[in-house]
C-alpha cells in the first residue's frame, strides 16, 4: 500500500472515540513527520481538530519520536503551537529554511518563540524577526480587571520640633530636575502613586497568581515522580548549558564525561569527530530525579555564518530493560524461573498425553467432537511446551548452565523441517515463505537441538507477524567461515526500525507466545552461545553461525 493510500485510510478512520483520536494522531504525525506522505492541508487541519482529545503525554511522545526525522514546516508549526513540553523536542532540532521560520513566527505562542531563541544555527534574518517580537514576548499580560496596585500610605507629617527652617538647611549640590521640585524644597509635591519597583513587583505577583510561573500552573517537582526523558544542549566544550524536562541543578554546568556525568566512549569519539551519536550511555550521579542511567542521542550544531562548532543538541531517555546492566528490580531469578518451568511442564505433559489418548481412542471409542477437541488441546499444549522450553533455555543461559553438545547440522534438511512445521501457521496467516536452502553441503557446527530451536523460532517470529498475501524471503548463504540465514522483516515490523523491535513487550502475535521482544532476545543470546550472532537490521534479520568443516573445499569451522 502506498503511503498516500495509508494517509487516506487514516483520514477516513473513525476518530470519534478517544482511542480512535489517539491512534489517528500517532499515525498521521508519523506519516507526515517522516515525509512518507505529503503534509496535506486536510491532514493538518484534522490534527488540529483532534489535538484537544489527545492527552499531552501522547502528543509529547509523538514530538520526541520526530525529533530527528526532519518533519515538514506544516507539521513543525502544528507542534510549535502546542504546550512547551510538546513543542520543545521539535523546535530544538527542526531543519527549516529562514523563509519557513519567518512564515510561522507570528502564529506561535511566546513560549515557543522563547524556545526558538535558544537555537544558535538560525539564519540571521530569522534572528532579526525573532528580535522584533521582543517587546510583546517579554511584556506581562494585563490580568482581567486590571492590576491591583498596592496601597501606599501617605508620608506622615513630622512633628514641629523636628522641622528645620529653610534658611538653616545646608545647601546641596543636587541639580534641579526639569520635571521635579528642588531637592531642598520645603514643600515637595505629594507622591502621586506607588514607586515603580513596587508596581513591577505587584504586576509579577498578579501574573503568577492568575497564570502560574511561565504561563503554566505551578507544579512542584516531587522527588518521587520519575523522569523518563529530557532535552539538552551543550556548548563546544561539552558542558550542558540548557535542559528541559529535568531538574536543572544536577545537570546545568556539568561537563559530559567528568564528575557527576559519566559517558561511554561513543560520546567521546563523536565529540572528536564532531559527529552525531545515538543511544550512548550517560550516568548521572546523586539522588536527584535526574540521577541514574540514560541513553542519549544528539546531533552537532554549527554556526551558519562561520561554520564553527557550537555544541550538541539532543535528547536523553531511560534505557529499556534489555539495555540495563544491573538486574531489574522485582524480576524473578533464573533459579525461580527454572523451578517454575518444572512446575509447568509436568501438568502440561500430562494434559497433552491424555488428549493424545482420547484422540487415538486408546481407552475406547470416543465421539468425533471429543476427538477434535482433544486434537486442538494437544496442539495448544505443544505450543505451551515450546514456550516453556524457551523460558528454560533463557534461564539456563542466564545461569551459564546451558549444555551444548558439539555436532554437525546440515542446513538444507533443517530448513525443510522448519518450513514443514510452519505450514499451519502460514495457512493461518495466509502468507508464503520462500526458502533458499543455500549452497549444497552447507552445514553448521553446533548442538543440533539448539540450532534447530534457534532457526525455527526465528522463522516463526517472521511468519507470525506476516500479513495476508505477504511473502517472506529466507535466504541461506556461506561467507567467511559462517553459515548465514537472512530472514526478511515482515511489513508489520516497519514501524519499529532496527533494534526498536526489542521494545515490543506484550505484543499479541501468533507463533510467539512469549512476545516478539522475548523471542528476539532469546535468539540473540542463543546465537552467541553457539559462537555466532544475530543482527537486527532495517530490512532483514541476519543469523550468523559457525560453518562446519567442508572436506571438499577445505573450509574450517570457526567454532
Amino acid at each position: 500500500m502506498r503511503f498516500d493510500d495509508r494517509l487516506d485510510t487514516v483520514l477516513g478512520a473513525d476518530m470519534a472515540t478517544p482511542f480512535g483520536a489517539q491512534s489517528a494522531w500517532r499515525q498521521l504525525t508519523d506519516l507526515i513527520g517522516r515525509r512518507r506522505a505529503a503534509p496535506a492541508m486536510e491532514a493538518i487541519e484534522r490534527l488540529r481538530a483532534i489535538r484537544g482529545r489527545v492527552p499531552t503525554p501522547i502528543r509529547a511522545a509523538s514530538a520526541r519520536s520526530l525529533a530527528f526525522a526532519n518533519p515538514p514546516a506544516e507539521l513543525v508549526r502544528l507542534f510549535a503551537e502546542d504546550e512547551p513540553s510538546v513543542a520543545a523536542p521539535v523546535i530544538a532540532v527542526a531543519r527549516l529554511t529562514g523563509e519557513e521560520w519567518r512564515g510561522m513566527l507570528a502564529g506561535l505562542p511566546p513560549t515557543s518563540r522563547s524556545l526558538l531563541r535558544h537555537r544558535r544555527d538560525l539564519p540571521p534574518d530569522t534572528v532579526r524577526a525573532l528580535d522584533s517580537f521582543g517587546p510583546s514576548d517579554f511584556a506581562l499580560p494585563q490580568p482581567e480587571g486590571g492590576w491591583e496596585a498596592p496601597v501606599v500610605a501617605e508620608a506622615a507629617t513630622p512633628p514641629e520640633s523636628f522641622r528645620t527652617p529653610v534658611g538653616d538647611r545646608p545647601a546641596t549640590g543636587n541639580a534641579r530636575r526639569p520635571d521635579s521640585a528642588p531637592a531642598n524644597d520645603a514643600n515637595p509635591p505629594a507622591p502621586t502613586g506607588p514607586f515603580p519597583i513596587a508596581d513591577l513587583v505587584a504586576r509579577i505577583d498578579a501574573y503568577q497568581r492568575d497564570h502560574g510561573t511561565l504561563g503554566r500552573p505551578v507544579q512542584a517537582m516531587s522527588g518521587d515522580a520519575p523522569i523518563e526523558h529530557f532535552c539538552f544542549e551543550t556548548d563546544a566544550t561539552g558542558t550542558i548549558r540548557w535542559v528541559d524536562g529535568a531538574p536543572r541543578e544536577p545537570l546545568i554546568g556539568v561537563l559530559l564525561g567528568t564528575g557527576s556525568a559519566q559517558v561511554d566512549g561513543v560520546v567521546s569519539g563523536a565529540f572528536r569527530r564532531r559527529a552525531p551519536f545515538a543511544d550512548a550511555r550517560l550516568l548521572v550521579a546523586g539522588t536527584s530525579q535526574a540521577a541514574g542511567q540514560w541513553q542519549v542521542s544528539a546531533t552537532p550544531a554549527f554556526d551558519p555564518a562561520s561554520g564553527r562548532f557550537t555544541g550538541y543538541r539532543g535528547v536523553a531517555r531511560r534505557p529499556r530493560a534489555d539495555q540495563r546492566a544491573e538486574p531489574v528490580a522485582g524480576a524473578p531469578s533464573p533459579e525461580a524461573l527454572r523451578a517454575l518451568v518444572h512446575e509447568l511442564r509436568t501438568p502440561t505433559n500430562a494434559i497433552s498425553g491424555f488428549a493424545e489418548m482420547i484422540e487415538a481412542q486408546v481407552l475406547g471409542p470416543a465421539p468425533d467432537d471429543y476427538r477434535e477437541r482433544a486434537a486442538a488441546i494437544r496442539q495448544d499444549t505443544l505450543g505451551l511446551l515450546a514456550a516453556i522450553d524457551d523460558v528454560d533455555t533463557a534461564a539456563r543461559i542466564e545461569q551459564d548452565a546451558l549444555v551444548l553438545r558439539p555436532g554437525v547440522v546440515e542446513v538444507a534438511p533443517l530448513m525443510k523441517r522448519a518450513a514443514i512445521d510452519l505450514e499451519p501457521l502460514m495457512r493461518l496467516r495466509q502468507s508464503v515463505v520462500d526458502v533458499d536452502h543455500g549452497p549444497p553441503g552447507l552445514a553448521i557446527a553446533g548442538d543440533e537441538v539448539a540450532v534447530a530451536r534457534l532457526v525455527s523460532r526465528l522463522m516463526a517470529l517472521a511468519v507470525g507477524a506476516s500479513g495476508i498475501g505477504e511473502r517472506i524471503a529466507i535466504k541461506v548463504s556461506s561467507k567467511d567461515g559462517q553459515a548465514r540465514l537472512a530472514v526478511e522483516r515482515p511489513r508489520a515490523f516497519a514501524a519499529w526500525p532496527g533494534e526498536a523491535l526489542l521494545s515490543l513487550e506484550g505484543e499479541d502475535q501468533e507463533g510467539s507466545l512469549l512476545g516478539t521482544a522475548f523471542g528476539l532476545r532469546l535468539a540473540r543470546n542463543l546465537a552467541v552461545e553457539l559462537g555466532g550472532s544475530l543482527k537486527i537490521g532495517e530490512q532483514r534479520l541476519t543469523l550468523r553461525l559457525p560453518a562446519a568443516l567442508d572436506h571438499d573445499v577445505g573450509q574450517l569451522s570457526s567454532n
